[in-house]
């Protein structure tokens, strides 16, 4: 995927608490609602003890919106509460980016 260079990730890495408390429909449902936003470009996630979630917008406003988002903060609030026991957000500018497919 060739994207406009330059966008925007934003890096939440965090680590959970015991349980899914509802945590797995919320992750599935705020994937879901982030591909809808104005501005969303695509969303990786991967999990093992640390858990990263990256998703890439085309600018500031379009993350500012996404956090500002209802449905978003009460995700957010719920994930302070039941789901995290760290977690960081870091906004970054993508200005270059290059990958490998291996050939059968």
């Amino acid at each position: 995927m060739e994207l406009q260079k330059p966008y925007y990730a934003v890096i939440f890495t965090n680590t959970r608490t015991d349980g899914d408390n509802g945590y797995g429909q919320m992750a599935v449902d705020m994937e879901n609602l982030a591909k809808e936003q104005p501005g969303f470009i695509h969303f990786e996630s991967a999990r093992d003890e640390l858990g990263i979630t990256i998703s890439y917008w085309e600018s500031l406003e379009a993350i500012a919106n996404w956090k500002a988002n209802m449905d978003h903060k009460i995700a957010q609030k719920r994930g302070i509460q039941d789901w995290y026991s760290w977690y960081k957000v870091r906004i970054c500018v993508v200005e270059r980016e290059y990958e490998f497919t291996k050939k059968n």
